[in-house]
């Protein structure tokens, strides 16, 4: 088996991974993944116990135990770029022995959910509800960098959603990343069926209109009307097609739950969130956990 060469897999002095700074021994089989790095010391202060904090740049990180359930909850900060880091490190963390630099034998399936905040595009979403993504539309082009990017894309979807569009060819292609199923069925029964763009911004890439003028002047209206089967387009954010994405290819299990604090068609806005916010990361901790 080859080894993964130095320059490849960077990894500190310390024997800890090198963005995340997290050794192998100390990622639990659930993860959170958050976006702000202040949100993780929201959520560990919900854990019964925490046995390590971790801090590099925007990747904070705290490891514990919710009702007899060890997790990690970490911060991701914003984009998609950064989901690539986070994924590729979660991945070693998990499936590489740092000593020998080999992908080992038997590898480790992670349970991971992103807990964010996101804007609906559909009228009938209103802020305070909770969107699970059961498809993540990648609109910032990271899954094209990987071979068999097809093999987890729903192509069809794909097909019909770029004619509906009339998607930009200077735009990267998007790709359709599923969720895991396991945690679709968990949280059926609290959230709305998502379909998610995932932005590779939050001004233009979502439609908003300041000073400079957009590529594609009707995205919303095409976004907002756009049906597939019993599907439609449901609300924006800007992280979930990477991890749906890599967490299929990798072989995790994963999926982003969101918190609507906008609604894009309605023009309305919930600028004090906090609140909403905790009650879904209390709902997640105790779907996660079995409680």
């Amino acid at each position: 088996m080859e080894k993964i060469g130095a320059s490849e897999l960077i990894i500190n002095n310390d024997g800890s991974v090198f963005h995340l700074h997290l050794r192998p021994e100390e990622l639990a089989d659930t993860v959170i993944l958050v976006g702000d790095p202040g949100r993780v010391e929201m959520v560990s202060s919900f854990f019964d116990s925490v046995e390590l904090r971790r801090a590099s740049r925007e990747f904070v990180s705290a490891t514990g135990t919710y009702k007899g359930c060890r997790m990690t909850v970490l911060s991701t900060g914003i984009g998609c770029d950064n989901l690539d880091i986070v994924m590729t490190e979660l991945d070693a963390l998990a499936n590489i022995d740092f000593s020998s630099r080999q992908v080992k034998e038997h590898l480790r399936s992670l349970r991971i959910l992103r807990i964010g905040t996101s804007g609906a595009i559909q009228p009938d979403i209103p802020v305070g509800s909770y969107v699970f993504s059961h498809i993540s539309v990648g609109a910032d082009g990271l899954l094209n960098w990987y071979a068999g990017r097809d093999e987890v894309s729903y192509l069809q979807m794909e097909k019909a959603f770029v004619e509906h569009t009339g998607w930009d060819s200077h735009l990267p292609a998007p790709y359709f990343a599923k969720a895991s199923q396991e945690l679709v069925d968990l949280f059926a029964d609290c959230t709305v069926k998502g379909v998610t763009i995932s932005a590779s911004g939050f001004y233009g890439p979502q439609g908003r209109v300041l000073r400079l003028p957009l590529a594609m002047p009707d995205m919303m209206e095409k976004f907002e009307t756009f049906r597939f089967g019993d599907y439609k387009i449901t609300n924006f954010e800007m992280e979930g097609s990477a991890l749906a994405g890599l967490a299929a290819k990798l072989g995790h299990r994963a999926g982003t739950v969101c918190c609507i604090i906008a609604n894009r068609y309605h023009k309305g806005a919930e600028p004090d969130y906090k609140k909403l916010v905790e009650r879904l990361v209390v709902l997640a901790l105790d779907k996660l956990s079995g409680r």
